[in-house]
């Protein structure tokens, strides 16, 4: 890890201007906007956009001026904070902390993922089955958690150095558990294969979802026992694309040091199941998903399944908050037995933005036909899975711009 003497004036410049746009008092009222709206007070919509692939487009990687792979990061970072205020404008907070990860070693599941790659970059995959017989449950091991202390320091010590008086400097552990126990399955026993198992032998399924979900119960005891999960509570993306900002967590009883699972946000889903019935979704999933985000503070379900047919089954997850409405959901049957329970998580279609010609009044009758529907619930837009806008990135800012409008027009 090394970084030059430019590089490191180059990073306090880019870090100066941050800190410039962090000192907006728009920042201020944005975070008490989330506040309010992630503790289903009724208000407008929050709208977000995450560029996510598309993100090469926007800031082609070959404009990045730091050579180190882990401070290229940081610039990334804090470009992409800069390009948010210049262009993309959502309701995104920008502040003027400077999260440095804790060199947090994971042994895995002992299980490699093998795909197939098509030539296209982009191209979709299919996975080649490593668990192929009923003994290869055995191949699954727990995963197993350390901590680099020495990289950990040297990481904290070149981030002061370099900051000093310009950010603030944070070491962040652990924030978040994407568990999706089903969807990784789904990588280790091939798609088909998978969906022939839930009928022929469920029993085995069963012992798969059991050892993942006992195992990632596992890892949360290391996490908390040694002191390396921190808090999401604030500037944090949580569940599958919203800010964590709350005052409900931490618990009351938090000592301010020691991080529990219960302090923080959970998230869970099953993308794979999206076409599977709702009782299956509760037999294969859910049951095994609600064990694991019982420890946690509030939950977020979901991503890019439809649940609009499993509302009565998502609903009984314990400090259930947000649920994903993804592209493929009907938002009227949605919203409906949502209502303002839970926060509506829409994510618009991204082919919007990623379709060959770019048309703002398509996505003006989406938004609106939406807003329309969701009247009466706590409604976040969520733009994302945005691998291509076509090289054109004002599609982005364009595509906040209309939804901002039709937002302001039915509040």
């Amino acid at each position: 890890m090394r970084i030059e003497k430019e590089e490191k004036k180059y990073l306090r410049e880019l870090a100066k201007k941050v800190a410039e746009v962090a000192q907006l008092p728009r920042q201020k009222e944005m975070v008490q906007s989330w506040k309010r709206h992630n503790s289903l007070k009724p208000g407008r919509p929050m709208i977000l956009i995450f560029p996510e692939g598309a993100w090469n487009e926007l800031l082609p990687e070959e404009n990045l001026v730091v050579s180190d792979s882990f401070w290229r990061g940081v610039e990334r970072d804090l470009r992409w904070r800069l390009y948010y205020h210049q262009y993309l404008q959502d309701d995104s907070v920008i502040d003027d902390c400077l999260r440095i990860p804790r060199a947090i070693n994971n042994t895995g599941w002992g299980v490699e993922v093998r795909q197939i790659r098509p030539e296209e970059k982009r191209g979709a995959c299919h996975y080649e089955p490593v668990l192929k017989e009923e003994k290869d449950l055995e191949k699954i091991k727990f995963p197993q958690v350390t901590e680099d202390r020495e990289e950990t320091e040297r990481r904290l010590e070149i981030a002061q150095d370099i900051f000093a008086g310009i950010l603030r400097v944070e070491l962040t552990g652990v924030t978040g558990l994407w568990f999706s126990p089903v969807d990784w399955l789904a990588t280790w026993r091939g798609l088909d294969n998978l969906f022939i198992d839930l009928t022929e032998r469920p029993a085995w399924v069963h012992q798969v979802m059991e050892k993942i979900t006992t195992g990632t119960i596992s890892l949360l005891d290391q996490y908390e026992k040694s002191g390396l999960l921190s808090l999401n509570n604030g500037n944090h993306y949580v569940g599958s694309g919203a800010l964590g900002f709350t005052d409900q967590l931490p618990q009351k009883d938090f000592d301010g040091k020691n991080v529990r699972t219960i302090d923080m946000w959970g998230h869970a889903t099953a993308q794979i199941f999206s076409l599977v019935s709702p009782v299956m979704h509760e037999e294969f999933a859910l049951q095994y998903e609600k064990r694991v985000l019982s420890r946690f503070g509030l939950n977020c379900y979901g991503c890019c399944e439809p649940l609009h047919k499993k509302l009565r089954q998502v609903e009984k997850i314990p400090r259930l908050r947000r649920i994903s409405m993804s592209p493929w959901v009907d938002i009227g049957e949605a919203a409906q037995f949502v209502g303002n329970r839970f926060i509506f998580s829409w994510k618009p279609n991204p082919a919007i933005i990623a379709g060959e010609f770019w048309e703002p009044e398509e996505a003006r009758k989406m938004v609106r036909q939406a807003l329309s529907l969701t009247r009466g619930c706590i409604l976040e837009i969520v733009m994302k899975d945005t691998h291509t806008c076509r090289n054109q990135p004002q599609r982005m800012s364009q595509w906040v711009k209309i939804a901002k409008q039709e937002v302001e027009k039915f509040y």
